[in-house]
């Protein structure tokens, strides 16, 4: 994707949050009922399960109600987006709770949902071949993805950003070149280390196989920033918000949506009308798992 020069915070090229409108039982984002203490509506979770669906015309959807659960593709290895504590295997983030809320309004709860991490190569097979209903872990819109699954979406707009440690000299940052002379953190063979090398060659570069692995450096002082989607940076930022800070704006864009089956256009359009009905569940699911980042984020209008 070709850099390009966009100042300011990440809500400078989002579009403005949609306001929450009212919805009815089986409709995305409807106050279904559940006299499940432990489930719905919760003080954690914004939404409450949907009863009585019905979407005609989902192959997807048939699946689901036959099967009695929702399979959902996930990332549980990134902080504040798609998390699983492997000590207590609590699973958190922005897209968990997507895919949460997702489940909710088809009306399933937590514990008819199923979760599989699908490494990021293998997400298009996964749903080509029903290994997964949808899929929600920061994954770009493209083209070519499009040719061969469906998207809703998108729920997010990122792009490539930077972190640094609260206390570093770099307040803000307007272009790439900013880090001349500084040492930048990605990881090996990621578009936005690849991004650095070929166009700026006076920054430093260090590169692991784990994002983490480069945010231990940077609390540790051994590299100036990490580099990624600006989603991802802003999850960490959230899980150190006394250490760590996102500067400067996108350097590209990225849009995340949910994967589904391809052809499956009812079910495409119910999750879109759940977004588009659903801002202040989605600025909830927001605040709670990146709020405490500091970085203010807008909802994007569906595609």
């Amino acid at each position: 994707m070709r850099m390009t020069r966009i100042g300011g915070a990440i809500a400078g090229i989002a579009i403005a949050a949609l306001a929450l409108t009212g919805c009815n039982s089986g409709t995305p984002g409807s106050e279904g009922n559940t006299d499940d203490g432990d489930e719905g509506t919760t003080s954690e979770n914004p939404w409450t399960v949907a009863t009585d669906v019905t979407l005609e015309g989902s192959p997807t959807f048939d699946s689901i109600q036959a099967a009695g659960k929702v399979v959902v593709g996930v990332k549980e290895d990134q902080p504040g987006l798609g998390y699983l504590d492997v000590t207590t295997q609590v699973r958190s983030g922005f897209d968990i709770d997507i895919a949460r809320w997702i489940a909710a309004s088809l009306g399933f709860d937590e514990d008819q949902i199923e979760y599989k991490a699908i490494a990021s190569a293998n997400r298009e097979q996964a749903i080509i071949n029903g290994e997964v209903d949808y899929y929600v872990g920061t994954y770009s819109i493209t083209d070519k993805r499009k040719e061969l699954i469906n998207f809703a979406g998108p729920y997010f707009i990122t792009g490539q950003g930077f972190l640094v440690g609260a206390d570093s000299d770099i307040t803000d940052v307007t272009d790439v070149s900013d880090f001349n002379g500084k040492t930048v953190c990605s990881a090996t063979g990621s578009t936005p280390i690849q991004n650095i090398k070929e166009n700026y060659p006076e920054i430093n570069t260090e590169e692991y196989d784990l994002y983490s692995a480069c945010v231990d450096d940077l609390l540790n002082g051994k590299v100036d920033a990490v580099t990624t989607d600006q989603a991802i940076l802003i999850g960490y930022a959230a899980q150190y918000p006394d250490e760590l800070r996102v500067v400067g704006g996108l350097f590209t864009e990225e849009r995340y949506g949910v994967g589904l089956q391809k052809g499956d256009e009812a079910l495409t359009q119910f999750i879109n009308d759940m977004f588009t009905n659903g801002g202040d569940i989605w600025q909830a699911i927001f605040d709670k798992n990146l709020g405490s980042s500091g970085i203010s984020v807008e909802q994007p209008a569906v595609d």
